[in-house]
């Protein structure tokens, strides 16, 4: 099974590895995906209502299992971030999922369209009805966290879902502090990187070196690596059953001197990175 760890205020013991659904292509195939993930202990899966088809493929992954220990995470378009609007949306997410509840809901981003604290005070009427649990975002930098944070008042601010990979570690100079410091998990979304395929030339060299030398693959020492602080969660996209069973096979602690090797073969630029 895969490991876990504290997902920040919520009090939840949460697998490191989960499950991402956005632009699932082939349906079939990403439902059986998802089922065999959640049965190896990948039991985090994320959808959103931009992520077209996605959340009712969702849904059919989890009925009939408890609904207790699947932690099941949706998002809210900026577009529809309004006070009313994010009431609509998470109904409109609940019906498609199949389910009563959200554990976390989140702002997918923040484009200006409406005020973080008319969103958040959204979450938090929506954490009062029982629809969510916890209210969190995605894509947030240092200030708009502070922003959305203070505006929850008596509720907590459970995560930043931020894309995350070998190539974009700009959130460990800002954001992973800031939400070490403040409790909040970071969900790493894309760990193999945004636009596909691995790394090439030198680096792409230096981490198929370090996959060989531990007798694991590329794509499994590319999510031990990321995973390897406490605050860290990743959901890559499950839309292939094979995919989905190496990616379990990087729940695991790598040495010193492979750390090393990939941090010295991808080094940190900070910023906080979209694609």
């Amino acid at each position: 099974m895969i490991p876990t760890r504290r997902f920040g205020p919520t009090g939840r013991d949460v697998p490191i590895l989960g499950q991402g659904t956005w632009q699932l292509r082939d349906k079939a195939a990403a439902l059986d995906a998802l089922r065999v993930g959640l049965d190896l202990g990948m039991t985090h899966v994320d959808t959103a209502e931009l992520y077209t088809g996605s959340e009712e493929v969702v849904g059919q992954a989890i009925a009939g299992r408890k609904r207790d220990e699947i932690f099941l995470v949706s998002k809210v378009l900026p577009q529809h971030a309004s006070y009313e609007g994010t009431l609509r949306a998470c109904d409109a997410s609940l019906a498609r999922l199949g389910t009563s509840y959200l554990d976390v809901y989140l702002q997918h981003w923040n484009d200006g369209s409406f005020p973080i604290a008319e969103t958040m005070r959204a979450m938090g009427t929506l954490i009062d009805q029982g629809k969510i649990r916890f209210a969190g975002v995605s894509n947030f930098d240092v200030d708009e966290l502070a922003e959305a944070k203070s505006a929850l008042g008596k509720h907590r601010l459970a995560c930043n879902q931020v894309l995350y990979h070998l190539g974009a570690r700009g959130i460990e100079s800002d954001v992973l502090p800031w939400c070490k410091k403040n409790g909040v998990a970071v969900v790493g979304y894309s760990p193999f990187g945004s636009r596909g395929g691995f790394p090439t030339g030198k680096a792409g060299r230096a981490l198929e070196e370090v996959a060989r030398r531990l007798g694991k693959t590329p794509r499994q020492v590319t999510l031990a690596f990321l995973a390897r602080d406490e605050s860290v969660f990743l959901i890559p996209k499950a839309e292939k059953s094979e995919h989905v069973r190496e990616n379990a096979g990087g729940a695991f602690a790598l040495p010193k001197d492979a750390l090393a090797t990939l941090d010295e073969a991808f080094p940190m630029r900070p910023g906080l990175s979209f694609l």
